[in-house]
């Protein structure tokens, strides 16, 4: 049911909708039967959506946006962008033995090939000040049987405005690990059947010490069609995890154009 803003915020409206809802949670507790009209679904969306508003509307979730406009950057930079979830607490708060492509809030997906699935992905907050994001993400990789470990990143729609091979997407990562590993960045753009993508190494193997990696993609060299860019996403793809944590204390992309050949 779609209503304005202005709307919900009158105490009747707002009133009646938990109240229902408060009816239904009395009958359930005292052994009456689930309403029909699939209503647990209805809950289930209302859940997602509510926890989005939970996270966006937090007030560290709403500095840290606001802090990307003193970001030093690239001369013409149009866009820049930092997960959602560095940035304002997501519920549940972390994944134990995710199944592969099971997601941690609405941008972040584990993938991987362990049977076992002896991994752990949390969302922490983040106790170093110079980092500039609220919270941040830890994988704990235990006795890894796989072949792959990722974490693909979901970009927002706005980045595909006029989005070609004229650009350059920057990504800056803040990384630290228990234990050395090699770490890479795999841009995916999609146009129609077709995903290029490009990939480079973060830097040197990740360390115990907190490492600032900054890789651009320069889109001339992604082999792009003269059709537009559907869907954009990034993986980070960890290199031998066994027996290892990782943790990502911020990410920042940005788009600019690139110099004329």
């Amino acid at each position: 049911m779609a209503f304005g803003l202005k709307g919900w915020r009158k105490p009747p409206t707002h009133e009646k909708t938990a109240q229902k809802w408060a009816a239904i949670c009395e009958s359930l507790r005292n052994g009456g039967r689930l309403p029909a009209g699939g209503l647990r679904e209805e809950a289930v969306g209302l859940y997602r959506e509510l926890g989005i508003f939970l996270q966006l509307s937090d007030p560290r979730a709403i500095r840290a946006r606001g802090g990307l406009g003193k970001l030093i950057v690239q001369p013409g930079t149009d866009w820049r962008w930092r997960p959602s979830i560095l940035c304002g607490p997501v519920t549940p708060a972390g994944l134990v033995g995710p199944e592969a492509g099971e997601k941690l809030g609405e941008e972040v997906a584990v993938w991987h090939d362990c049977g076992h699935r002896s991994l752990i992905l949390r969302q922490m907050l983040n106790r170093h000040p110079e980092e500039k994001a609220p919270f941040e993400l830890r994988l704990e990789v235990m006795a890894f049987s796989g072949s792959y470990l990722s974490l693909s990143l979901d970009l927002p729609g706005d980045i595909l405005q006029g989005l070609g091979s004229d650009h350059v997407l920057r990504f800056e990562i803040g990384l630290r690990a228990e234990a050395p590993i090699t770490v890479y960045g795999r841009l995916n753009l999609v146009q129609g059947p077709n995903t290029e993508q490009v990939l480079h190494q973060l830097g040197d193997p990740v360390s115990k010490e907190m490492g600032r990696h900054v890789v651009e993609y320069d889109l001339a060299y992604a082999d792009l069609s003269d059709r537009p860019v559907e869907k954009v996403w990034l993986d980070l793809i960890f290199a031998e995890p066994y027996m290892n944590a990782v943790t990502v204390s911020d990410m920042v992309l940005s788009r600019y154009p690139r110099a004329e050949l």
